[in-house]
């Protein structure tokens, strides 16, 4: 049976490819063509076991993540099977597939809710995920600046991500951030807010991807309140699992604001309608990893 590494999967699968199959699995799921097995976790001594699943029959595919965490450090592995024969078809190392498809995903939500595109990137987290994220928004809209807030980064990070994106990237203290960035990453293992949601842009978009974690938390309660729209990849899933909303108040009125990925992808407003503060809060769904694994394999076989 084929594996395929990270380094393989880096190679075979681009961000715009990525956004493309990614849009018709959330179409698909949308419209009950797809379907998603929820993320279920076993821990025991400190190691902890997780998996997630889909089945995409229009895309030819079936299969799970499974991964590990032990000290927060991941190791990731797909299984993919053939929707048509049912048959293993590989196995692929997952690492870079999750970077991709997160950034993809944000990027999706962002470019279905922008009203204007945005110039000034506000990013809050310098690992993976804040990279890619900088690197597939940075492609993705004509950013002139990117802010940066990670205490814990080394000052070539900083440089090394101006090298990739082609955009001036300067450290900023979150507030500063906050007020002034239209777009923002959240990619922090934070387990309280960063910043007050008061200092945002009235027509800010923010992608709050850093934990799927019910006891953690990366934007606060008046952020929440003066989003017109907060998004996210599948209800059960992430109202379970996100802590951003877990731990909001009752004030927030999350039931009026809710939406699915798919919802918004299939029915965007007009950018001249787009007005308000959008929350993009993604836990990962197994949804994503499947349409991309399915993507890369068949990459391989072109």
């Amino acid at each position: 049976m084929l594996h395929l590494s990270d380094d393989d999967v880096s190679r075979l699968v681009s961000p715009e490819a990525a956004r493309a199959v990614l849009r018709d699995a959330f179409l698909e799921f949308g419209s009950n063509h797809a379907a998603v097995q929820r993320r279920e976790r076993t821990e025991s001594a400190g190691v902890k076991l997780s998996t997630l699943g889909a089945v995409i029959p229009s895309q030819g595919v079936v299969g799970a993540k499974v991964y590990t965490t032990i000290q927060g450090q991941f190791g990731f592995v797909v299984i993919l099977f053939s929707a048509e024969s049912g048959l293993p078809l590989a196995t692929l190392d997952a690492g870079a597939l999750t970077r991709i498809r997160t950034a993809a995903c944000s990027v999706l939500a962002a470019q279905a809710c922008v009203h204007e595109p945005p110039r000034v990137l506000g990013l809050f987290g310098l690992g993976v995920q804040g990279t890619e994220h900088a690197v597939q928004m940075a492609q993705a809209f004509p950013l002139q600046q990117i802010l940066v807030h990670d205490p814990h980064s080394a000052d070539r990070a900083v440089v090394d991500l101006e090298a990739r994106t082609g955009v001036s990237v300067r450290r900023a203290a979150p507030e500063d951030i906050a007020a002034s960035a239209g777009l923002l990453v959240t990619a922090t293992r934070s387990k309280c807010a960063l910043f007050s949601g008061d200092l945002l842009q009235d027509d800010a978009f923010v992608a709050a991807i850093g934990s799927s974690l019910p006891s953690t938390r990366e934007l606060d309660d008046r952020a929440l309140q003066r989003a017109r729209q907060i998004i996210v990849e599948w209800k059960p899933q992430t109202l379970s699992e996100a802590g951003d909303l877990v731990l909001a108040s009752p004030d927030v009125d999350l039931g009026r604001k809710l939406i699915e990925l798919s919802q918004l992808l299939a029915r965007p407003e007009a950018p001249e309608q787009r007005h308000g503060i959008y929350i993009y809060k993604a836990v990962g769904i197994g949804l994503a990893d499947i349409a991309l694994a399915g993507l890369a394999y068949r990459a391989m076989h072109a």
